[in-house]
């Protein structure tokens, strides 16, 4: 019998404990103070019990301080084990908080109580990101219930606040416990992909995050010409904003899709009653930019459109920035961590690896601002943030085996 097919019989075999941990988790909702929550800090301690009664412990945690949870901070957990030669050590970084469950009236179950069917599980976080962090784990446990010992350090990070910017998790670690990493480290973040398992993600959009507010005078809707009103006024700014397509058409066959995206999403409530013309209103846009296209370019765009847009109406626009980032510089395809995906990915799902773009931003980011290889991957149903959200038990058994061997021989 070879090392793998020890490793592959005994995750077969692990299918209950992925699930009983994908409940563990399930059921303490880890949601950032920007979506109503608390934060990480239960979620984390319950896990940091499960990895210590497993056996992986210790688990260390970093946390980054946070006045606005009860805690005072968010936790970044880290667990290694060292390989048989030194220079490098093969990270797997998953993330624990989720984002709120929606409308609890869409869901079929509790969103927050995990329900399984057959081979699949539901529940808010068992894809995003529960299904990498528990391949994560259950790779590193198979390694160590199989007797092998890997080529160089591996270690599994799982960090906080992934879903609302980073600030209290990747980034802090890399901003304040530099040491943690190597310039010849490998990473592997599982947190995007494709139901075929072919996806492996390179190279990200940059992203812009605007929230637009439009200030005007309020009064009484029988009386239009008395006030300025904010929401009319806003809302010829969001027709004006479908031209970005045409104001930036650059087009790279390495992204799905190919273009840059700007769309309007959130919109805030403005006034509770029908007969008040509203004199401020407050909406979001998203747009995720080809890298070659400094976002300083997009914002001159908007930002002459939004002046139009004053000077008609009256009013007064502002911008704040939920998010911005220009694109980090794509991770070589010939690297080392796709190469090791590519090999994996034949071996356990026998398809082929494909080096592709992605709009979404995930934390890869911030390794290739610092030149440090970072591949994104994992089988995914693409159920993230949904209702009835859902991971394939299949996949998950799968994913452990891809990332036993990325450990093992990288």
């Amino acid at each position: 019998m070879s090392k793998f097919e020890k490793v592959d019989r005994w995750l077969d075999s692990s299918v209950n404990k992925m699930v009983e941990l994908q409940s563990i988790l399930t059921a303490i909702p880890a949601l950032a103070p920007e979506n109503g929550g608390d934060g990480e800090s239960k979620k984390a301690a319950e896990l940091s019990r499960w990895l210590e009664t497993m056996g992986l412990g210790p688990v260390l945690d970093y946390p980054a301080p946070d006045s606005r949870v009860s805690t005072g901070k968010r936790p970044n957990l880290v667990i290694t084990r060292k390989g048989s030669e030194k220079g490098r050590t093969i990270w797997i970084m998953s993330h624990l908080d989720v984002v709120p469950e929606g409308d609890p009236s869409k869901w079929k179950s509790h969103p927050f109580k995990v329900r399984r069917e057959g081979d699949t599980i539901f529940g808010r976080g068992v894809e995003d990101n529960q299904q990498g962090l528990v391949a994560s784990v259950f790779a590193m446990l198979a390694l160590e219930n199989s007797g092998i010992k890997p080529l160089h350090d591996i270690g599994c990070i799982f960090v906080s606040d992934e879903e609302t910017a980073s600030r209290y998790g990747i980034r802090f670690l890399l901003q304040n416990h530099p040491s943690l990493f190597s310039k010849d480290d490998l990473v592997l973040v599982p947190d995007a992909g494709n139901p075929k398992g072919t996806l492996i993600e390179i190279a990200e959009k940059s992203i812009l995050w605007l929230k637009i507010s439009t200030v005007g005078k309020q009064c009484h809707a029988s009386m239009p010409h008395l006030g300025k009103n904010a929401f009319a006024a806003a809302s010829e700014l969001v027709v004006k904003l479908n031209e970005l397509y045409k104001a930036f058409p650059q087009s790279d066959p390495l992204f799905d899709p190919p273009i840059s995206t700007f769309e309007p999403t959130k919109k805030e409530s403005n006034i509770p009653n029908i007969n008040t013309i509203p004199g401020s209103d407050v909406f979001y846009l998203d747009c995720r930019v080809m890298p070659p296209i400094p976002l300083d370019d997009v914002l001159s765009w908007i930002r002459q459109k939004a002046d139009e847009v004053c000077s008609k109406h009256g009013v007064t626009i502002n911008f704040d920035f939920s998010q911005r980032e220009q694109a980090a510089p794509p991770t070589p395809a010939a690297s080392q961590i796709v190469k090791a995906l590519q090999k994996a990915i034949r071996d356990v799902y026998n398809v082929e690896g494909v080096p592709h773009g992605i709009g979404g931003g995930t934390v890869a980011a911030y390794f290739r601002r610092i030149g440090i290889h970072v591949a994104v991957w994992s089988k995914l149903d693409e159920a993230a943030h949904q209702p009835d959200e859902f991971c394939r038990l299949p996949n998950l058994v799968g994913d452990s085996k891809v990332f036993s061997r990325i450990f093992a021989e990288n």
